[in-house]
């Protein structure tokens, strides 16, 4: 058997996107390039049809900027922590098949910021694995990173270690419409729900999309442990815990769904 970096999968239908999730033991082995808990041959295992912008080198060599990412905590956590980032990243780019948005006629420029919107208003489309969105988060993003995105938001379409880079400080220093990181989520044990409520809980959480929420964790899980995977993340599944099941009412009275991933005109706020 290949060797696992296991991180435990999660079950049950997911609307809340609330605190907790309780997660197995970890195997042992697994890891990569530059320290990673996700050896290049699990990531190719794990997005066999992906873009080819998206590579592995860039991923690790993006890590440098954020060097807590997956790297705080035990093994467990460590691993936990990758698998709940790549897990939110299939689902904003279909298993990592988009780079852009599809449709990119949105007016994603606050002009109400100092700073305007440089590169034309209609420049701040979602791009790479968070699908970066809005002048101001290319501009707080390019600040941490020290690279001009404001002025050239597409070095974020055209660079695969800055595309990742844009994911990683989101992931890392953002909290969107939650209470914390993703990155705090995982390793301070608040668990995947906040995850997805700091990316975008407020189109998604509280039974407003629980079809979308449910696919980020089928992501976690397939990440996790899918059987039909080369070489799996993880082992045995675990229960729940932590995101309510969405009652009829919610269900019938969501919000209008999120568009697909890579087609959304708005892709939150992010």
């Amino acid at each position: 058997m290949p060797a696992q970096a296991a991180t435990g999968s999660i079950t049950g239908i997911a609307g809340k996107c609330v605190d907790n999730q309780k997660w197995n033991a970890p195997g042992s082995g697994g890891g990569g390039g530059g320290g990673f808990v996700v050896s290049e041959s699990q990531f190719n295992s794990l997005f066999p049809g992906r873009n080819g912008f998206y590579t592995y080198s860039g991923l690790v060599s993006a890590m440098s900027a954020c060097p807590a990412f997956a790297t705080t905590g035990s093994d467990t956590v460590k691993k936990q922590e990758a698998a709940a980032f790549l897990a939110n990243v299939a689902h904003e780019t279909g298993n990592l098949v988009y780079v852009t948005e599809i449709d990119k006629s949105g007016n994603h420029c606050d002009a109400s910021q100092s700073y305007g919107c440089p590169a034309g208003t209609f420049a701040y489309y979602g791009r790479g694995p968070i699908q970066l969105s809005w002048n101001f988060n290319y501009q707080a993003a390019g600040d941490a990173l020290g690279i001009n995105l404001l002025g050239n938001p597409h070095l974020v379409e055209q660079d695969s270690a800055i595309s990742w880079k844009t994911g990683l400080w989101y992931w890392m220093t953002q909290t969107g419409p939650g209470s914390m990181t993703g990155h705090n989520a995982m390793v301070n044990g608040a668990g995947f729900g906040r995850t997805i409520r700091s990316i975008n809980g407020s189109l998604e959480c509280d039974g407003r999309n629980p079809a979308q929420v449910q696919s980020r964790v089928d992501n976690y899980n397939r990440i996790a442990d899918d059987p039909a995977q080369a070489e799996p993340l993880a082992i045995t599944s675990v229960g729940f815990w932590g995101m309510t099941r969405p009652g009829s009412k919610e269900i019938a009275n969501r919000a209008r769904p999120r568009a697909e991933a890579g087609t959304s005109t708005t892709m939150g706020r992010r």
